[in-house]
């Protein structure tokens, strides 16, 4: 057992107000592997008290005194990577091999942005005779979820910590394990008492205190459309700056030009990402009609390789869902397909563990539908587990018409022979992000959607924006 008994509030590890547990599971076996605390609205009070007692002090210091306490945590984390990708593979069930190369290495980086950020000298903006000053918004509260638990918390703790600000947060309870182990790096970089707070616990509870705190300046959520909508609602009341992740439902675009193989290679592997988990993931391949069979072929044969397993062995690819619960809403939608009339190609509800070793698991079978209708559930709606719809298309506008049929724009992918075609399809495409020909992830780019995917953006440059005030000051 992993289990951790405090909360992290004033620059130290200190006892709940409460006696409330909350038990992790291990979603490859479903048995406990740890409890944390149940924090609660009081706990809220001492963490938010302490981040505003110390934002005018972090807040006053030189760009490179707070570039030095980022690149204490960020080496932190480095040092401790296998850790943390042997955490995240157990309580998330994230393949140990992406856990350690992503999982693990993503929050590394995410810190290295802003480290390299703050080296450089802070440029003063004038408009004719005014002085635009950029200044910290103050107390941020971070509201993370379970997906990838630590890249989440370090794409928005960084940016803010380079800002200013300072942070309160709220992880997921579902795979919370490695965020204690962040402030346990924070601690030991000796950042100022109260720059950085941690409560664990429950939404309604712990997450609905930071929101409608009145002490709390910024909020950052992450999470689902029906929870960020209230987030929103709730931080209205106080007129409070929120940005919203929210998810996605992108489309991978195959043009009839493409190299349909490596196209259909590297869509199904970010498809199946996480076990499907993803916000970005390539859920909606779009295929020209008149290849769809030989389409249908090449994902069959890509998708049979991802096999249900153990996260801990290192040849998985394919790991469990991270809760019970999160298996029954994916096997819903897989029996949704079916009864929409699309073509199973391959996967299915079918427990794929029964009888074996890793049966009492939340495991899902790798599941691919052809013949996709652009409207029925399936292709709609943010399934969020390995579950892939090839989608016909008769020609580019309609290709293009089914990309942008979503309430969602996260990210999407077209791919073509001509690299400024392909990018002049993406140009047209309503999301917030675009992969040409499979083009590598950028962290420090902007990052952030379109429609119901979300407000405002994270990673870059970018990202410090949300966690400032523009002043104007006419001299």
């Amino acid at each position: 057992m992993q289990s951790r008994s405090q909360i992290y509030i004033g620059g130290a590890w200190v006892d709940p107000a409460g006696d409330g547990r909350i038990a992790v599971e291990n979603p490859a076996t479903g048995e406990p592997i740890a409890t944390i605390p149940e924090g609660s609205a009081a706990d809220v009070d001492r963490a938010v008290a302490a981040a505003r007692a110390a934002f005018d002090g972090w807040a006053g210091l030189p760009r490179d005194e707070r570039r030095e306490f980022l690149l204490r945590i960020r080496d932190g984390l480095a040092a401790r990577q296998d850790e943390i990708g042997r955490l995240i593979a157990t309580d998330v069930g994230t393949p140990l091999r992406i856990a350690t190369k992503i999982q693990a290495a993503l929050p590394v980086t995410d810190l290295g942005v802003y480290v390299d950020a703050l080296a450089e000298p802070e440029h003063e903006e004038r408009v004719g005779n005014t002085i635009i000053v950029r200044e910290p918004a103050g107390v941020v509260a971070a509201i993370t979820p379970w997906n990838y638990p630590l890249h989440q918390i370090t794409c928005k703790i960084a940016p803010a910590l380079a800002a200013g600000c300072t942070v309160v947060l709220k992880p997921s309870e579902v795979a919370p394990l490695s965020a204690f182990l962040l402030m346990d790096v924070v601690d030991e970089a000796g950042l100022p008492a109260g720059v950085v707070n941690l409560v664990t616990g429950y939404g309604p509870e712990v997450g609905e205190a930071l929101v409608t705190h009145p002490e709390v300046d910024v909020v950052s959520f992450t999470g689902s459309v029906p929870t960020g909508t209230r987030v929103a609602a709730l931080a209205a009341a106080s007129v409070k700056r929120v940005t919203l992740e929210l998810g996605g439902k992108s489309a991978n675009v195959i043009l009839d030009d493409a190299d349909l193989a490596v196209a259909v290679k590297v869509g199904v592997a970010n498809a199946f990402l996480n076990g499907g988990q993803t916000c970005t993931a390539w859920t909606r391949m779009l295929v020209p009609a008149a290849r769809q069979d030989e389409a249908v072929a090449l994902v069959r044969a890509a998708a049979q390789t991802y096999v249900p397993g153990d996260p801990l062995d290192p040849a998985t690819r394919l790991g469990p869902l991270v809760s019970a619960g999160q298996k029954k809403r994916v096997l819903d939608y897989i029996r949704a397909g079916i009864d929409s009339g699309a073509t199973l190609v391959v996967g299915g509800p079918e427990d794929p563990t029964d009888g074996s070793s890793l049966a009492g698991g939340h495991f899902v079978q790798a599941t691919v539908f052809a013949d996709v209708d652009p409207d029925s559930v399936i292709a709609q709606e943010e399934i969020f587990g390995p579950v892939l719809s090839i989608i016909p298309y008769t020609d580019e506008a309609d290709a293009l018409a089914i990309a942008n049929n979503s309430r969602y724009g996260l990210h999407g992918a077209v791919w073509s022979a001509d690299r400024d075609h392909a990018v002049a399809f993406a140009r047209r495409m309503r999301t917030g992000q675009v992969d040409v020909n499979g083009a590598a992830y950028n962290p420090q780019a902007p990052f952030g959607g379109y429609k119901q995917s979300g407000i405002g953006r994270e990673m870059g440059l970018v990202a410090m924006d949300e966690f400032t005030e523009i002043k104007s000051i006419q001299v």
